[in-house]
This record gives C-alpha cells, sequence and structure tokens, in this order.
C-alpha cells in the first residue's frame, strides 16, 4: 500500500513539474493602456522609481493582423522594477484618448486589473518623491502591516492602484 501511495504522489510531481514547463520564461509582462504617455512614465520613473529598459512600436499592419488595435499603431516603452531579464515587463502605451470609464476611487469600482503590489526596500525615499509630485495618498497611509512593515497606497495617473510594501526606512 505504502509502494501504492509513493507511486502516485510521484506521478502527481510528474504532472505538475510538466505543467510548469509549458512557459519559456517565468515573467509576465503587463501591457497598459494610458491616455497620456508622458504623464505616466514621469509617474512610473520620477514617482516610484522604475526604470525605462526599452521600446518598440506596433505598426498599423501588424496591430490589424493580429488584432491588437484594429489597425491603430502605438509606441510600447517598457519599464521594470529593476533592469534584469527576470523582473516583470510593465509596457505603457496611449492611444491619445482617455478611458471610456471614471476613474475609481476604491477597487471594487470596475472590473478587470485594478491593482499591482510593488514590495520595496524602503517606503521612504519613494513616499517623499510622489508628495514632491503632489500625488494623493489613499486611506490613511502609510499604515502599519507588521513591526518591519507598512503598507502605502497610491494611483497612477489612469486610476490604477499601487500598493507598495515595504519597511519606512
Amino acid at each position: 500500500m505504502k509502494t501504492v501511495s509513493l507511486f502516485i504522489l510521484a506521478l502527481l510531481l510528474c504532472h505538475l513539474a510538466v505543467a510548469q514547463s509549458n512557459f519559456t520564461s517565468k515573467v509576465i509582462g503587463i501591457g497598459v493602456v494610458v491616455a497620456d504617455l508622458d504623464k505616466s512614465l514621469d509617474f512610473y520613473v520620477n514617482g516610484i522609481g522604475m526604470v525605462k529598459t526599452g521600446s518598440f512600436t506596433i505598426n498599423d499592419e501588424f496591430s490589424k493582423r493580429s488584432g491588437l488595435a484594429n489597425g491603430a499603431s502605438t509606441q510600447v516603452t517598457i519599464l521594470k522594477l529593476e533592469n534584469s531579464p527576470d523582473a516583470t515587463d510593465w509596457k505603457l502605451m496611449s492611444f491619445g484618448k482617455k478611458a471610456g470609464h471614471p476613474k475609481p476611487k476604491f477597487i471594487q469600482d470596475d472590473t478587470g486589473m485594478q491593482y499591482i503590489t510593488i514590495n520595496v526596500k524602503a517606503l521612504k525615499p519613494i513616499v517623499d518623491r510622489l508628495t514632491k509630485m503632489n500625488v494623493p495618498f489613499r486611506g490613511s497611509t502609510p499604515t502599519p502591516l507588521n513591526d518591519k512593515a507598512h503598507f502605502v497606497l497610491v494611483q497612477d495617473p489612469d486610476g490604477t492602484f499601487i500598493e507598495l510594501i515595504g519597511p519606512l526606512n
């Protein structure tokens, strides 16, 4: 009986290993359409502290053929928390128009991706930069989570909530 249980466990583990091997990267690239690319780049680079790591163009032909934007072309700017192949791609693009829905006040106000979480080494430098940029802080933040970490909530220019978690200093 013990041998059968170990065999079943081994089969399950092999299945999990195979399921995880379907991907060529462990990083998910996230595309974010923004109303004003310059304003969003300022927020993410100068406020949050992300770095530009590249850019590319989606031309009108590829836009239509791929089904992405029905022929509308755009420039995509790639940001990361650090310039590393293991860092998530935060890809900003704009089609020069405002959102077709109101800016959410809380995460339950809309569907789809509403927030991202960024774990930081120190909150104070980011809070200082965002304060100088007049970015409003949501709720009573920084809010203590435990003895070592605090939680800060802000929104980017288009309303995406950004959770910043880490020690104050």
